[in-house]
């Protein structure tokens, strides 16, 4: 790619930013060399290892490549046997570390195990991740050893721990002998009591009149020579012991650095290769945190010259000001003219495109929308700007004519070429004219062109031209601020006379230039001005409807939630409400299964206590009747009761079926209303006494019609026996059919829920009409029916025995039931 381009778009700046974002200086070295590649399979590679990159970021957050640096003296030394000083080992260890935290990074977390990982699908990160050697042990060898850049450690060898004991010694001896000379005879001669060093000797400060008085080498003295620094005589041999001590300090030392570097060595391979993804990984990862920052996304290339920016933001101006736009070229135009007035923002946009295409080109994810599409273009030239050079003795029109002149050299259908203010910098009707003459020979070729122009003539050719279309930069007149939103399909004015009058400019100076505009130029301005106020009303109805459109949406949401609260609360009461009537059929049940077993005993204990047993009989019947009437409140018989009304003395006779709405029974007439209204209904073994107002008929023929009373009196109508009655459908007890009971029920050909729920009202009936023993038949089949017909017997406290049939009473194909 041409240098100029790089340098009008300022595609340094966003190199400058990339490098801010590496954690080392070789990463920052990749960036600072990363220019468009050239092909889309370098480019796709490149923007999958950003996207996967900054998906990492997303799920884990940063990772620092801090500890990676130039190690290429460091490996060349390696290479030829050489020793590492302390430093660059220590800066290896701080290496290796980071590359053992980088390793963690890139194979744990939510991506699974580190085997789920190798199973999967890899990313393109993850090779580079997965390359990485940590060499732990060598690290820790190191560290062990290398205590700081001027430390080594006393246990870093035998040998060393053995000299520094040596010189440790022999330093408390010196400094033991000089202390006995400082507090001893010598006291006098010194000029202070102190022992100091010079040049890595112990030495005494004796005053110049005494330098007789301590025997010794004088090492140095003070800047008035009253002060004379002297190694006693006495000490001399023990310094040098120290000093030779020291020496083989310094070769032990040297000797350790040789042998871990040696060690080192035998790792050179790996050590290359560390350095090299990790320089590789903190570049990828540089541009996955410069497309974080800039919240950028990654584009989708295409080899057919075809752009389509959504909400576009060129990524140098504050994302507070910044106003994100759309760009389209390519697809059913080759060519855009955008036009406008000054500091409108034409100059802007095509930088943003430019730019933009050159940040993808070279792997960045660009600041767009989503799915916003770039083009392979082989050469992005523009010409942009003040090209003027005194140096070279050109104009500001000679200058872009220049660069223009090369631009038309060079480029193809294959390049991208940006023109800012076509024509500009001379007579405006030549300028237009070569400006139009420069666009025709671009839209012919075929090349990708985006162009700036003030000119009249343009926005014409634009209009009169196919595969050319108008764009303009919108402006607000009243404000005298651009909008930086790009029209696609509308041409713009410039505003000069708006502008000027806005500024102060007086009318009069404004009306008279305006007469020296062509009547022509006048009625096209005029029409732009038509166009705009017809798209900003168009605008305006537009997010009105779109406002609207929302609110409608909001509405539908609002009531479609309603109306799903509202299910489920119905469905919440249902719910309740079948539980609660559950529970109170139950305990009805049970109240009548007590109550049949307490009739039942006074009924078989017979002789002299009938009377007793009668009352003891009354006394359980208004019981029931009590209980059950509070049950049939629960469950709303009332509501039923007033429904159907009041019957007639008139409408009775003996032997008619009536329903007792207040204990839920059905039965028949046993005696005819008396004055007050009381009468008595045989609802099986019992006969209750009643009010007339407390029952209702339940009229029906052979085939389940009502009747009328005449017909009832015609038919003498009594008990129709064995139909269904109403009652009986209804769930109620009908103890009067109880008399006349099989011994046997047939669940041949039900289910398993059907054949249980019969036979537990078959139970119910036989009970009450004092069977001690049934027999279920339910057939041998499968084994399921009769499975559940004993599941369900098993369960029944009064149930006493049950047992499978013998030969001759139906083998396994019926069940004998007792009863208690």
């Amino acid at each position: 790619m041409n240098e100029k381009v790089l340098r009008i778009t300022e595609y340094n700046r966003i190199i400058d930013q990339l490098m801010q974002c590496a954690t080392s200086e070789p990463g920052r070295a990749l960036c600072r060399e990363l220019v468009p590649l050239c092909t889309l399979s370098e480019i796709s590679r490149a923007q999958d290892e950003t996207e996967d990159a900054l998906s990492y970021i997303f799920r884990k957050g940063t990772v620092n490549f801090g500890g990676n640096r130039d190690f290429s003296s460091a490996f060349r030394a390696l290479t030829i046997g050489a020793s590492l000083s302390a430093p660059e080992l220590l800066h290896l260890a701080a290496f290796l570390e980071n590359v053992a935290l980088v390793r963690a990074y890139g194979r744990t977390g939510t991506d699974g195990t580190e085997e789920e990982q190798r199973e999967g699908v890899r990313d393109t990160v993850f090779d580079l991740f997965d390359c990485l050697v940590p060499m732990t042990r060598l690290a820790s060898e190191i560290r062990r050893v290398v205590l700081s850049e001027e430390d080594i450690a006393d246990d870093a060898s035998p040998e060393l721990k053995r000299i520094r004991r040596g010189i440790l010694q022999a330093n408390e001896k010196i400094h033991s002998q000089l202390q006995r000379m400082v507090n001893g005879s010598a006291s006098v001669y010194l000029q202070d009591s102190i022992i100091t060093t010079r040049d890595g000797r112990y030495c005494l400060p004796v005053k110049a009149e005494n330098k007789s008085q301590v025997p010794g080498i004088v090492h140095d003295q003070s800047s008035t020579g009253s002060t004379l620094f002297i190694e006693p005589a006495a000490v001399v041999e023990q310094n040098n012991a120290i000093r030779a001590l020291e020496i083989e300090e310094t070769r032990e030392i040297e000797r350790i650095l040789a042998e871990l570097s040696a060690q080192a060595g035998e790792h050179l391979m790996e050590l290359r290769d560390n350095a090299k993804n990790m320089t590789a990984l903190d570049f990828i990862f540089a541009r996955a945190s410069l497309a974080a920052a800039q919240n950028a996304s990654r584009p989708v290339f295409n080899e057919e010259g075809r752009i389509a920016l959504r909400k576009a933001r060129h990524p140098l101006i504050d994302p507070k000001r910044v106003v994100p736009t759309d760009i389209a070229l390519g697809a059913d135009f080759s060519m855009v003219v955008i036009t406008g007035p000054n500091t409108g923002g034409k100059t802007v946009t095509l930088k943003t495109v430019g730019l933009l295409e050159l940040m993808g080109m070279a792997g960045l994810h660009i600041p767009a929308g989503d799915r916003s599409e770039l083009a392979l273009f082989r050469e992005v030239y523009a010409d942009i700007g003040d090209e003027q050079s005194i140096e070279q003795n050109l104009s500001t029109f000679s200058a872009h004519m220049t660069s223009i002149v090369d631009i038309l050299r060079r480029a193809d259908r294959a390049c991208l070429c940006l023109f800012d203010e076509l024509g500009a910098g001379t007579d405006p009707a030549e300028g237009a004219a070569l400006a139009i003459s420069i666009l025709n020979y671009m839209h012919v070729r075929g090349i990708r062109t985006l162009a700036t122009t003030h000119y009249s003539e343009l926005k014409v050719y634009a209009m009169r031209t196919e595969g050319v279309m108008n764009a303009s930069c919108e402006f607000d007149v009243e404000t005298l601020q651009p909008t930086y939103h790009l029209i696609m399909g509308v041409a713009g004015k410039s505003n000069a006379f708006a502008i000027s009058s806005k500024l102060g400019l007086p009318k009069y100076i404004i009306e008279t230039a305006r007469e020296q505009l062509s009547q022509e130029t006048r009625n096209f301005e005029d029409l732009l001005g038509e166009l705009e106020d017809s798209r900003r009303s168009a605008e305006k109805l537009k997010d009105e409807a779109e406002e609207l459109r929302k609110q409608l949406e909001r509405r539908e949401k609002e009531i479609a939630n309603r109306e799903q609260l509202f299910e489920k609360r119905r469905e919440a009461l249902l719910q309740k409400a079948n539980e609660q009537a559950r529970d109170i059929l139950a305990e009805a049940k049970k109240e009548a299964d007590e109550a049949i077993s307490e009739l039942r005993r006074a009924s078989l204990s017979g002789g002299d206590g009938r009377h007793a047993d009668t009352a003891q009989m009354e006394r359980i019947r208004s019981s029931l009747r009590g209980k059950v009437s509070s049950r049939n409140e629960k469950l709303q018989y009332r509501a039923e009761k007033e429904r159907k009304g009041h019957v007639r003395a008139e409408e009775l006779v003996l032997g008619d079926r009536v329903r007792i709405l207040s204990m839920g029974l059905s039965g028949t007439v046993s005696s005819l209303p008396d004055k007050k209204g009381k009468l008595f209904v045989q609802c099986g073994i019992i006969r209750t006494q009643t009010q007339i107002d407390e029952i209702e008929l339940i009229p029906e023929d052979a085939a389940g019609h009502a009747l009328s009373g005449a017909e009832r009196r015609q038919r003498g109508f009594r008990n129709g026996g064995g139909q269904r009655t109403e009652s009986a459908s209804r769930g109620e007890m009908d103890l009067s059919r109880s008399s006349g009971i099989s011994a046997e029920i047939n669940l041949l050909g039900m289910t398993t829920d059907e054949a249980v729920m019969q036979l537990d009202k078959y139970l119910d009936d036989a009970r009450m009409s004092h069977l001690r023993s049934v027999r279920v038949v339910h057939g041998k089949g499968t084994g399921a029916l009769r499975g559940a017909v004993q599941n369900y017997l098993r369960r029944q406290k009064w149930v006493k025995a049950y047992r499978l049939g013998d030969f001759g009473e139906g083998d396994a194909g019926v069940t004998i039931v007792t009863l208690d």
